[in-house]
């Protein structure tokens, strides 16, 4: 039962990394895109359905809580400054996007509390990531500190998942984009890419120096996560290829950089899990002494189950309303473009 709750909990972060890491990606974006119009139309894209990719955070928090309540008592004040930093900059992107999809002018600290609150968020899961890789120290079930770690270790991978994030944005964007937005997003979602894969690839080499190193001792564990690294590898190497490639020429070229984006992003992180299992936080809190008794692990994993198809459904229901390229939002004068253009013809 440790087990199907630690996936429960695995499962829940993978998807936040994919759903929520596409539009904090693209909220970061609007801090590079000069055009209000384009910027305007990145968040009205964003605006569709923002608040349930967040919801998988929420129900990893929950599950984390209930199935691990060692694991999440001692994560809570281990990672507080980033953990608060997370949720105020959410907070602020929250408001700042209903506030600018139900203005017709909305001024502009808004579209910029808007990217840089997606900015710090993205930085700031990363950094709480990084601090996970510190030694915490735990007496009688409370936490009593930690050794600090590798201290430049949570900043290298803050800037790994923002970057991260900003390239799942631009994929995203590729895919859902016309015109100038489109080439934008392919132009600059290589670049991204391509930094991406060099900060990835000095977070996997440095993790060394931390006190969670990878534990690749046995012959299975190592073929494993070296196959998943393969899969992440291809995945970016498809997404980079990609996109630049043009649509009339290869129709599938606005899905593979997001496609490919994915795969990296979800091979990644079961790489890491693969090297770390069953340890949660380093040096010793493992999957068997921080879980639950086993009737509230029974119990949560009923309710847990019952919520995790409804938000997949919502995920589905929302992708498949908006489906398609995303023309953007309907403005004041767009409609009068278009009455006055019906008027004519008549």
């Amino acid at each position: 039962m440790t087990t199907i709750w630690f996936l429960v909990v695995l499962f829940c972060l993978v998807m936040y990394v994919v759903f929520d890491g596409y539009d904090l990606g693209i909220g970061t974006g609007t801090l590079f895109e000069r055009d209000a119009s384009r910027k305007r139309h990145m968040i009205e894209l964003v605006a569709t359905g923002w608040d349930g990719n967040e919801t998988w955070l929420i129900l990893m928090g929950v599950s984390l809580w209930g199935g691990f309540p060692l694991a999440f008592g001692v994560i809570l004040p281990h990672l507080y400054l980033p953990l608060i930093i997370t949720l105020f900059a959410l907070i602020v992107r929250g408001g700042s996007i209903e506030l600018i999809s139900q203005t017709r002018n909305p001024p502009a600290i808004l579209t910029w509390a808007f990217g840089i609150a997606s900015l710090v968020a993205a930085f700031a899961q990363g950094f709480a990531l990084g601090e996970l890789t510190s030694a915490a120290h735990v007496v009688d079930g409370a936490y009593t500190g930690s050794d600090g770690g590798f201290p430049w270790y949570p900043i290298v991978l803050g800037i790994t998942v923002a970057l991260a994030y900003t390239a799942l944005g631009y994929g995203y964007l590729k895919l859902k984009s016309e015109g100038q937005l489109l080439d934008t997003a392919a132009r600059r979602g290589g670049i991204v890419a391509l930094f991406t894969v060099i900060f990835g690839a000095l977070s996997l080499v440095s993790i060394a120096w931390t006190d969670a190193p990878l534990n690749l001792g046995t012959p299975g564990r190592a073929v494993a996560f070296w196959a998943l690294i393969a899969f992440a590898i291809t995945g970016g190497a498809v997404a980079a290829v990609n996109f630049r490639r043009r649509t009339e020429n290869h129709p599938t070229a606005d899905l593979l950089p997001f496609a490919g984006l994915v795969v990296t992003a979800v091979t990644t992180l079961l790489a890491f899990t693969v090297a770390h299992y069953p340890v949660l936080v380093p040096p010793s809190l493992t999957v068997t002494s921080a879980a639950g008794p086993y009737n509230t692990l029974v119990f949560l994993l009923v309710g847990i189950g019952l919520n995790i198809p409804l938000i997949i459904f919502y995920h589905w229901f929302a992708h498949r309303t908006f489906g398609g390229k995303f023309r953007g939002p309907v403005t004041h004068e767009s409609r009068t473009s278009v009455l006055t253009g019906a008027s004519n013809e008549r």
